[in-house]
Order: C-alpha cells, then structure tokens, then sequence
C-alpha cells in the first residue's frame, strides 16, 4: 500500500472507532455510529479505501486521477473509491478523508457531536 499513514489518520479523527466488518472483508472507520471510509479491496482484489463526498466534487476527482473511481458496492453519486496502490497524491487523499469525515460527522445530531467534542 502506498499510504502508510492511512490507517493512524483515519483513527486520529474526533471520535473514531475503527472495526472489522468481516462479512465485507473490510475496515471500517466510524463517527458516532456512521462509517467515514471503508478500507478493504475491490472485485480483482486491488486495496481501495471509500469515502464520501459532495458529489460534484467526486466527479471533479475521478476527473482528475485515474484512481479515483465511482464508490465499490456503495452509492455510486456520493461514496468514491480511491486505489491504494495508485497514484492519488497524498494531500488529496487527506483531504478527501478530511472531508468525508466531516460530512458524516455534520449528519450527527448537535448532542451526539457535543458529546464527540
């Protein structure tokens, strides 16, 4: 995998809990019960991690880069996949966890992100 430092970034967040969703065979990294990225491999078994986005903005990106795709099994208008063993620079890609985290987030109630807070 090309980001060494995904994992410790996504755990890092405000409130995030990380686990295993074994039936999908995939990592997911959570906000007050709501899944930011899910880490896992695609179809041909190429490492991906999804994350939600506008979806302006995710079209923008898979514009951009060539490993950024419609999301794998999710909502193919907001959720996007980024290949982990692309090319995506890493700046982006923390910016794209940045902001999938904080959509999801937003969705908590005020007393949920107080509590995260």
């Amino acid at each position: 995998m090309g980001y060494p430092w995904l994992e410790d970034y996504c755990v890092s967040k405000k409130g995030a809990a990380k686990d295993l969703k074994e039936e999908w065979g995939a990592i997911r990294y959570t906000v007050g019960g709501k899944m930011f990225a899910m880490q896992g491999n695609d179809g041909a078994g190429r490492p991906i991690i999804t994350l939600k986005l506008a979806p302006e903005e995710g079209l923008l990106l898979r514009g951009r880069y060539e490993d950024v795709t419609p999301g794998y099994y999710m909502n193919k208008v907001h959720w996007n996949s980024v290949f982990l063993d692309g090319s995506v620079p890493d700046d982006v890609l923390r910016d794209m966890v940045d902001k999938s985290y904080a959509i999801l987030f937003g969705s908590l109630s005020k007393k949920a992100q107080n509590e995260i807070e």
